[in-house]
């Protein structure tokens, strides 16, 4: 058993449990609402494991990091309908930004504002699918040959610029579409309600 405080409270949880599995047990107001988490302080995706004693405190769209983390999973989001529709776009970075989130592109010619109704409309459909996102590693020769094999040329880039660090490259995949990112993320697609292009 893990002994989790959670604000002032003390509770007990098997381990393993993963935060949004004790979100769950906590009540489903908190379920439905909550973005990430910080364990022990550091800012973690809700299927991280709980495993041993720990302080767990959950973080909404009300907080900074949630929001943040909402609008990052957006921006997967848009990439993923940007490559379901333009399959020749090259992608390169998409981060939360202050009032947004934004991904940078090479498309031939500059989206028009029907091309962003479409995008947006297919963005729509890959929240109705309610998309998990998992998180998994690659060492970065495997990250290399990976973009290389989709001509990602940016990504290569990135993933170049991360390989001197000597970790392996952490990703992130959503249905058939998968992206380099530190992360974290929400669970699935379906948690992004509101979004405008």
């Amino acid at each position: 058993m893990a002994k989790v405080k959670l604000r002032d409270d003390y509770r007990e949880f098997e381990n393993g449990m993963t935060a949004l599995d004790i979100a769950k047990s906590i009540g489903a107001g908190l379920y439905k609402t909550v973005c990430v988490c910080r364990i022990n302080g550091e800012l973690k995706d809700l299927r991280t494991p709980v495993n041993g004693d720990c302080e767990l405190e959950f973080l909404t769209f009300d907080d900074e990091d949630g929001k943040k983390t909402y609008r990052h999973t957006a921006s997967h989001i848009l990439a993923q309908a940007v490559k379901r529709l333009y399959p020749e776009a090259k992608l390169a970075i998409g981060p939360a930004i202050d009032n947004g989130f934004y991904y940078d592109f090479d498309v031939p010619a500059p989206f028009t504002p029907e091309d962003l109704e479409k995008i947006e409309a297919e963005m729509k459909k890959i929240v109705k699918e309610d998309l998990s996102l998992e998180h998994f590693e690659m060492t970065p020769e495997e990250a290399i040959k990976y973009y290389e094999d989709k001509g990602e040329i940016y990504k290569v880039e990135l993933v170049r610029e991360h390989a001197g660090k000597g970790e392996n490259i952490s990703f992130y995949k959503q249905g058939d579409f998968t992206e380099l990112c530190a992360g974290p993320h929400i669970p699935s697609t379906g948690r992004v309600k509101a979004f405008k292009l």
